[in-house]
């Protein structure tokens, strides 16, 4: 097993029996004491981050990844189908790995998931994605003062705030980090 000096960003280590996911690391020398990692790492299972000290001398298990991307196939049941382009192998994860991501996720929309192990442990979506919308209250003739807006449904069941000329059946751009509209697509 590796020394802590040794710990990477972007590596998953095994810290009290669950994955990790390491964000940042600071190697310190305080004065005349002994030298430490801080680790600024998330955990992959509950997504809750903390910061952990390790002495230079701890070793650390660092866990076998692989990041893949994948289409996503259909939903059914608190279950999400996902498919390997090149493989055709199905993947199926559960509506609690998923979480809030359901509302980005279209039919044939390209993810990268994380695999720890050969499980699959994070879904990371692009920055944003095309959806269509399919309801959407007609804009009033002359309101035309700046930047009106007007909530529209997307095909996931998302509700976001768009411009008036935005019409049932188009398909428009929106960020994944905060869901704002961003354009037509």
């Amino acid at each position: 097993m590796p020394a802590a000096n040794d710990i990477r960003k972007g590596q998953v280590i095994k810290y009290n029996g669950e994955p990790h996911l390491v964000m940042e690391t600071q190697h310190r020398t305080p004065g005349n004491l002994r030298a430490f990692v801080q680790v600024k790492m998330r955990n992959l299972r509950y997504g809750k981050a903390l910061d952990q000290r390790f002495a230079s001398t701890d070793t650390v298990e660092v866990l076998s990844t692989d990041r893949r991307t994948l289409e996503f196939s259909y939903a059914d049941r608190g279950t999400y189908a996902f498919m390997d382009p090149e493989t055709f192998d199905q993947i199926e994860l559960s509506e609690e790995t998923i979480g809030e991501l359901k509302n980005y996720l279209a039919p044939n929309g390209k993810v990268d998931v994380l695999f720890v192990e050969g499980v699959a442990i994070n879904v990371d979506l692009p920055s944003s994605v095309v959806l269509k919308v399919t309801e959407s209250a007609d804009g009033i003739k002359g309101d035309t003062a700046s930047n009106v807006q007007k909530p529209a449904t997307l095909e996931t069941g998302l509700v976001v705030s768009v411009p008036l000329f935005i019409k049932e059946g188009e398909t428009i751009k929106v960020s994944t980090i905060d869901g704002s509209y961003m354009g037509r697509a």
